[in-house]
């Protein structure tokens, strides 16, 4: 026997269907952010980063322009397994020397992704209005600030990402997410703490009033904890965007960087599950603080993907990633986020989530611990491998990434 058929005997003995599981895994789509292969830099030359996002190390071959980086992405994506979607910012127009700015973005500024993602075949496309890196961040405030000028720019350009999403979901046949996030706060102790929020309000709420179709396109809002240069105070703020997403009928998107580093996004997914049909997530891997470190197969990975599969929720939560790192071969580490969120995936799949919640039930925690310690010698390994080269890959994506580098990335000077 070979060694998935013998892992297959074996989960079978805990009533597990690895065969059910792969079958499951192939089809769950994982959204896939652009900004890792050019440091979030973009390409509609907005202006340096700004808005407390920051990217570290100078590892050759960054890619310099969409030509570049649709190689990259082609080349990161024929690595993965999978179905994949492409999660896009705005400041990745294409406007080949159009003078326009961002509240005034139209669809033919995306066309070129739109033909790029289907020549690779994707499921869709996602967006996020890009509200950093503009000179209409003013004092680090977008949909807040004191300025109606500055406010109504950013509405304007939300509104904007909202019909170029419709564009997208039309051109796929899918929904289009799109995140607004907003950097907006105070790097010390504000002295008006409301008033910031009710402008965020009012912002959201003419962004919302724009008529854009609700069958094509899901709204979701991102909090955050802190960042750089805001320490002391987000607008956008965890407790002021559930409200605000429950009171309107919108999307929560959880980014697990943007909590406090003991409270886990895994807990919270139960939590808003109980009252929403849908959630998004930014997988990342937060150090300390939010730090959009590298995604890995570590345990609060796993705790996310099990209360993904153990809550039947698959098709209610939306997985995309959100990590950059230039202190690293960029492709791989697209790569490696991306098989670390898929290895998650299926080792919440093969866990026998029907027989630990009975134990829960029936208040047996002494068989419980034992069951979910024995979960964790289960030949996963053999299982994982075994999905790998059902979908035409090895194990061993380095040695493809080298090569790309060597021939591809160190001509880039």
């Amino acid at each position: 026997m070979t060694a998935y058929e013998l892992a297959a005997k074996e989960y079978a003995s805990a009533g597990i269907d690895t065969e059910a599981a792969i079958n499951c895994l192939k089809d769950i789509p994982i959204s896939i952010h652009c900004w890792q292969g050019d440091d979030v830099v973009g390409l509609d030359g907005g202006g340096s980063l700004s808005g407390g996002i920051q990217t570290t190390g100078n590892y050759p071959g960054r890619a310099r322009n969409f030509e570049e980086l649709k190689a990259d992405i082609k080349e990161a994506f024929s690595l993965m397994p999978g179905k994949k979607r492409l999660n896009l910012h705005a400041s990745y127009a294409i406007l080949n020397g159009e003078q326009v700015d961002r509240n005034a973005y139209r669809p033919e500024h995306f066309k070129p992704w739109v033909d790029f993602a289907k020549e690779l075949g994707l499921e869709g496309i996602d967006f996020n209005p890009t509200m950093f890196s503009h000179k209409n961040v003013k004092d680090g405030l977008t949909l807040s600030s004191p300025d109606e000028n500055i406010r109504k720019f950013w509405v304007d350009h939300c509104i904007a990402c909202l019909k170029i999403a419709e564009y997208f979901a039309d051109e796929f046949n899918s929904h289009c997410l799109v995140n607004i996030w907003i950097p907006d706060g105070f790097k010390d102790v504000p002295a008006d703490r409301l008033t910031p929020r009710l402008r965020l309000k009012g912002s959201l709420d003419k962004i919302l009033a724009c008529g854009y179709d609700k069958n094509k396109v899901v709204v979701a809002v991102e909090s955050k904890v802190f960042g750089i240069g805001v320490e002391s105070y987000t607008v956008g703020s965890n407790e002021f965007y559930q409200n605000y997403a429950a009171k309107n009928d919108i999307c929560c998107l959880l980014d697990n960087g943007h909590y406090h580093p003991l409270e886990y996004v895994s807990d919270k997914i139960p939590a808003l599950l109980a009252f929403y049909d849908k959630l998004a997530l930014h997988v990342t891997r937060g150090v300390r603080w939010d730090s959009d470190h590298v995604v890995l197969f570590e345990d609060e990975l796993k705790e996310i993907a099990k209360e993904i599969v153990r809550n039947n929720a698959i098709d209610k939560v939306m997985i995309g990633l959100d990590y950059f790192d230039a202190s690293i071969n960029r492709l791989s580490a697209w790569v490696t986020g991306q098989r670390a969120m898929q290895k998650a995936l299926l080792y919440a799949l093969l866990i026998p989530h029907g027989k630990l919640r009975k134990l829960q039930d029936d208040s047996d925690f002494t068989e419980l611990m034992v069951a979910q310690e024995e979960v964790k010698d289960m030949p996963f390994g053999a299982v994982w491998k075994e999905y790998l080269s059902r979908e035409g890959l090895e194990e061993d994506y380095l040695s493809p990434i080298r090569a790309y580098e060597k021939n591809i990335l160190k001509e880039r000077k």
